[in-house]
Protein backbone atom coordinates (compact mmCIF):
# COMPACT_ATOMS: atom_id res chain seq x y z
CA UNK A 1 0.00 0.00 0.00
CA UNK A 2 1.20 3.29 -0.80
CA UNK A 3 -0.36 5.99 1.05
CA UNK A 4 0.39 9.10 -0.99
CA UNK A 5 -1.62 11.38 1.03
CA UNK A 6 1.78 11.50 3.12
CA UNK A 7 3.34 13.20 0.52
CA UNK A 8 0.52 15.44 -1.32
CA UNK A 9 -0.57 16.63 2.25
CA UNK A 10 2.94 18.43 3.06
CA UNK A 11 4.24 21.31 1.84
CA UNK A 12 7.29 20.49 0.16
CA UNK A 13 5.99 17.35 -1.21
CA UNK A 14 3.02 18.62 -3.16
CA UNK A 15 5.49 21.20 -3.95
CA UNK A 16 7.37 18.67 -5.99
CA UNK A 17 4.47 16.91 -6.74
CA UNK A 18 3.06 19.53 -9.07
CA UNK A 19 7.06 20.75 -9.99
CA UNK A 20 7.52 17.09 -11.17
CA UNK A 21 3.86 17.07 -12.92
CA UNK A 22 4.25 20.21 -14.98
CA UNK A 23 8.06 18.38 -16.12
CA UNK A 24 6.02 15.06 -17.49
CA UNK A 25 3.88 17.88 -19.42
CA UNK A 26 6.60 19.32 -21.34
CA UNK A 27 6.42 18.50 -24.99
CA UNK A 28 2.62 18.04 -24.69
CA UNK A 29 0.32 20.78 -26.11
CA UNK A 30 -0.65 22.35 -22.88
CA UNK A 31 -3.67 21.64 -21.85
CA UNK A 32 -6.70 23.85 -20.70
CA UNK A 33 -7.07 22.04 -17.42
CA UNK A 34 -6.15 18.99 -14.95
CA UNK A 35 -8.61 17.13 -12.88
CA UNK A 36 -8.96 13.58 -11.46
CA UNK A 37 -11.06 11.81 -8.98
CA UNK A 38 -11.88 13.57 -5.90
CA UNK A 39 -10.35 12.83 -3.17
CA UNK A 40 -6.54 11.53 -4.19
CA UNK A 41 -6.70 13.97 -7.07
CA UNK A 42 -7.57 17.22 -4.97
CA UNK A 43 -4.31 18.21 -3.54
CA UNK A 44 -2.14 17.26 -6.66
CA UNK A 45 -4.51 19.37 -9.31
CA UNK A 46 -4.09 22.41 -6.63
CA UNK A 47 -0.40 22.10 -6.63
CA UNK A 48 0.02 21.78 -10.61
CA UNK A 49 -2.04 24.66 -11.05
CA UNK A 50 -0.46 26.57 -8.38
CA UNK A 51 3.07 25.87 -9.94
CA UNK A 52 1.53 26.98 -13.14
CA UNK A 53 0.77 30.53 -12.12
CA UNK A 54 4.33 30.35 -10.71
CA UNK A 55 5.66 29.40 -13.98
CA UNK A 56 3.53 32.09 -15.86
CA UNK A 57 1.34 29.61 -17.50
CA UNK A 58 -2.85 29.95 -17.03
CA UNK A 59 -4.26 26.20 -15.75
CA UNK A 60 -7.66 25.34 -14.78
CA UNK A 61 -8.33 22.62 -12.05
CA UNK A 62 -11.33 20.70 -12.01
CA UNK A 63 -12.80 17.85 -9.83
CA UNK A 64 -14.43 14.39 -10.93
CA UNK A 65 -17.06 13.79 -7.60
CA UNK A 66 -17.50 10.19 -6.90
CA UNK A 67 -20.96 10.66 -7.47
CA UNK A 68 -23.16 13.80 -8.04
CA UNK A 69 -24.50 15.72 -4.83
CA UNK A 70 -28.22 15.22 -4.16
CA UNK A 71 -28.90 18.95 -4.46
CA UNK A 72 -27.50 22.15 -6.07
CA UNK A 73 -26.37 21.62 -9.08
CA UNK A 74 -26.04 18.05 -8.93
CA UNK A 75 -22.90 17.52 -10.76
CA UNK A 76 -19.88 15.17 -11.31
CA UNK A 77 -17.23 17.83 -12.63
CA UNK A 78 -16.72 21.05 -10.18
CA UNK A 79 -14.51 23.64 -11.73
CA UNK A 80 -13.85 26.24 -13.95
CA UNK A 81 -14.21 23.64 -16.97
CA UNK A 82 -16.34 23.93 -20.17
CA UNK A 83 -16.99 21.26 -22.74
CA UNK A 84 -14.59 21.18 -25.83
CA UNK A 85 -11.59 22.04 -23.29
CA UNK A 86 -8.36 19.79 -23.57
CA UNK A 87 -7.56 18.38 -19.96
CA UNK A 88 -5.11 15.63 -18.29
CA UNK A 89 -6.40 13.41 -15.33
CA UNK A 90 -4.19 13.65 -12.43
CA UNK A 91 -3.93 10.28 -9.92
CA UNK A 92 -2.20 9.84 -6.66
CA UNK A 93 -1.46 5.92 -7.60
CA UNK A 94 -2.31 3.83 -10.51
CA UNK A 95 -2.69 0.14 -9.98
CA UNK A 96 -5.64 -1.34 -12.54
CA UNK A 97 -6.92 2.09 -13.54
CA UNK A 98 -10.41 1.68 -12.85
CA UNK A 99 -10.58 4.92 -11.07
CA UNK A 100 -8.93 7.37 -13.70
CA UNK A 101 -10.93 5.46 -16.33
CA UNK A 102 -14.22 6.24 -14.65
CA UNK A 103 -12.75 10.33 -14.17
CA UNK A 104 -11.89 10.25 -17.84
CA UNK A 105 -15.34 9.27 -18.61
CA UNK A 106 -17.23 11.63 -16.08
CA UNK A 107 -14.96 14.20 -18.24
CA UNK A 108 -15.89 12.94 -21.66
CA UNK A 109 -19.61 12.71 -20.74
CA UNK A 110 -19.45 16.46 -19.69
CA UNK A 111 -17.79 17.08 -23.31
CA UNK A 112 -13.91 17.20 -22.12
CA UNK A 113 -11.05 16.14 -24.07
CA UNK A 114 -8.79 13.53 -22.38
CA UNK A 115 -5.39 13.57 -23.66
CA UNK A 116 -3.60 11.51 -21.47
CA UNK A 117 -3.03 10.37 -17.53
CA UNK A 118 -0.21 11.48 -14.83
CA UNK A 119 0.43 9.91 -12.03
CA UNK A 120 2.76 9.69 -8.82
CA UNK A 121 3.21 6.59 -9.13
CA UNK A 122 2.51 3.28 -11.31
CA UNK A 123 1.99 0.19 -9.44
CA UNK A 124 2.57 -1.96 -12.54
CA UNK A 125 -0.32 -3.68 -12.06
CA UNK A 126 -2.17 -3.45 -15.48
CA UNK A 127 -3.20 0.42 -15.40
CA UNK A 128 -0.89 1.34 -17.94
CA UNK A 129 -2.04 -1.35 -20.01
CA UNK A 130 -5.78 -0.88 -19.67
CA UNK A 131 -4.86 3.23 -20.41
CA UNK A 132 -3.60 2.40 -23.27
CA UNK A 133 -6.42 0.01 -24.90
CA UNK A 134 -8.44 2.89 -24.08
CA UNK A 135 -6.32 5.02 -25.68
CA UNK A 136 -4.74 7.24 -23.68
CA UNK A 137 -1.17 7.42 -22.48
CA UNK A 138 0.04 7.01 -18.73
CA UNK A 139 3.04 9.07 -17.66
CA UNK A 140 4.41 8.78 -14.33
CA UNK A 141 6.66 10.37 -11.64
CA UNK A 142 7.80 6.77 -10.12
CA UNK A 143 6.99 2.90 -11.00
CA UNK A 144 7.05 0.77 -7.85
CA UNK A 145 10.62 -0.46 -9.75
CA UNK A 146 11.98 2.77 -8.21
CA UNK A 147 11.37 1.40 -4.92
CA UNK A 148 12.88 -1.67 -5.34
CA UNK A 149 9.57 -3.50 -5.79
CA UNK A 150 9.29 -6.09 -8.55
CA UNK A 151 5.47 -5.78 -9.65
CA UNK A 152 3.41 -9.09 -9.28
CA UNK A 153 4.12 -11.19 -11.91
CA UNK A 154 0.68 -12.60 -13.71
Amino acid sequence: YCDSKQITLSSKGVRLVGEGMLQLMEGEDFPAAVGGMSIGADPIVASIITMADVQGKELQGFLVRKEAKGHGTNKFIEGPVKPGDSVIIVEDVVTTGGSSLKAIERAEEFGLKVKMVLAILDRMEGGREAFAKAGYELKSLFTIRDFGIEPPQE
